[in-house]
């Protein structure tokens, strides 16, 4: 048995050292919010984040988390810069599909907490690592360039 902080609680579950924190999360935590994408950490659907820090869940193994803390899609919005974010992609209508979202969210908080007030370069940076399909890159960039200003 391994426990987990996730979004804030201690959670207990019976996982092999070598699963992936997203089936943790999806499976046995019962948090569906993360997605698999591709499962080799190269769209970034599957991000979280952990101890404040953007990672690929879909590679991490729970036995890498260790005693960090983990915070997903369902909590980030509990967070100053996660919230602003939200509500900056909601303002500025920035879901198409949505299948990716979740993970351009967790990314733009990690950017905008580390850096309150990134340069388009930056962000472009950041967020390199995450796939949209539906190819809504220039307003993920003005929504992360809100949330700045608004934070």
């Amino acid at each position: 048995m391994t426990t987990f902080n996730i979004n804030g609680q201690s959670h207990t579950v019976d996982a092999p050292p070598d699963m992936p924190l997203l089936w943790v999360l999806r499976d046995l935590v019962g948090l569906t919010g993360t997605k698999f994408g591709c499962g080799i950490a190269q769209c970034g659907a599957c991000t979280v984040h952990l101890d404040g820090v953007a990672v690929r869940s879909c590679v991490l193994p729970a036995a890498a988390v260790g005693d960090r803390k983990v915070v997903t899609i369902e909590a980030v919005g509990g967070t100053p810069v996660g919230q602003k974010v939200q509500e900056a992609w909601r303002a500025l209508d920035v879901v198409q599909c949505g299948y990716c979202q979740s993970g351009q969210v967790m990314s733009a908080a990690s950017l905008l907490a580390r850096n309150p007030n990134p340069s388009d370069a930056d962000i472009d940076a950041a967020m390199a690592g995450n796939i949209c399909r539906c190819g809504t890159y220039n307003r993920i960039r003005a929504a992360i360039r809100h949330a700045a200003k608004e934070a």
